[in-house]
């Protein structure tokens, strides 16, 4: 059984849909917790990263909108992650939008070189979040993170924690992606990703693309970074979040890929993104992202 660590991050500054930042309290409210704590889990809520809201701010330059907030943000998250993960703990950080990934696994990836290893990462996701200050349409951070944790701009991100970059193209994988603008989509190739887009999971099926994945994040690693954006999965499960994409993950497909993450034994933090509760049914959204975290950590049927 392990430690687990909650860091909420309220973060409602990197998209361009409001109501994220009620993202962890809706999780928390779907029972989280609790379900950690059945399965023999030692749960410790770590609270929420203090986070401004965008009336208080001047979104700035239109190509990185709030950009020295998410920074911050972000800064304040990696260290309390990295303190999760110096602690011998699991941390489960819960947004928020996907921005806070430049933090999170910045965390994970500076853990992993004190152990003399790179990080892997997969990111799952409609999106593959590729974006720099130049290739953006919306000047959305949300959709810049990954660009970022490969060394790419925004610079603010990139910089977190000292070093860049905080994974390398080899060892990150993006499953799920469905929605790619033009010039992200350029990016992606040229960037030596691996990608297993939902064209790529409806022919293989999503055993065979998670089992893959992992392979690829896990290989020479010192462990594997799973940052979920709960958009991958299709609106009819995951209705509450700002930038939906129809014909996404089915219920048992984003269940069976954390359970087979959960049998891999390589996971050593995890990503909860984009609950957008005010766009939510019934708090369908979150009660998901709380079953999902069930899932990755252990959840058996026998």
């Amino acid at each position: 059984m392990a430690d687990i660590h909650l860091i909420g991050v309220p973060l409602d500054l990197g998209g361009g849909r409001r109501g994220v930042d009620m993202g962890p309290s809706a999780v928390r409210i779907a029972g989280i917790g609790e379900r950690l704590t059945a399965l023999g889990h030692r749960v410790h809520d770590r609270g929420d990263i203090p986070t401004p809201t965008p009336e208080t701010r001047s979104p700035g330059d239109p190509t990185r909108r709030y950009i020295q907030e998410i920074q911050e943000v972000c800064a304040a998250l990696y260290l309390e992650a990295l303190d999760s993960h110096t602690a011998g703990a699991f941390p489960i950080v819960i947004g928020g939008d996907h921005s806070l990934g430049a933090g999170s696994v910045a965390a994970s990836a500076t853990f992993a070189a004190r152990q003399g290893r790179p990080l892997g990462l997969i990111w799952v996701d409609a999106h593959a979040d590729m974006n720099t200050p130049e290739t953006t349409i919306s000047g959305n951070v949300h959709g810049m993170p990954l660009a970022a944790l490969l060394g790419h701009a925004p610079h603010e991100l990139a910089g977190i924690g000292g070093t860049s970059p905080k994974v390398r193209p080899e060892h990150t994988v993006l499953v799920g992606i469905r929605n790619l603008d033009d010039r992200e989509r350029d990016a992606v190739r040229a960037s030596g990703v691996h990608v297993f887009t939902m064209k790529d999971i409806d022919r293989q099926g999503a055993a065979a693309v998670i089992e893959q994945a992992i392979a690829i994040a896990g290989r020479d690693t010192a462990g594997i970074h799973v940052s979920f954006d709960l958009d991958v999965c299709d609106p009819s499960i995951a209705p509450g979040v700002g930038t939906p994409v129809r014909g996404g993950l089915n219920y048992r497909e984003a269940h069976m890929a954390m359970e087979i993450l959960a049998d891999a034994h390589r996971v050593i933090a995890l990503d909860l993104v984009e609950v957008n509760p005010v766009l939510d049914l019934q708090n369908t959204t979150a009660v998901l992202a709380a079953e999902l975290a069930a899932s990755a950590l252990g959840l058996r049927i026998l």
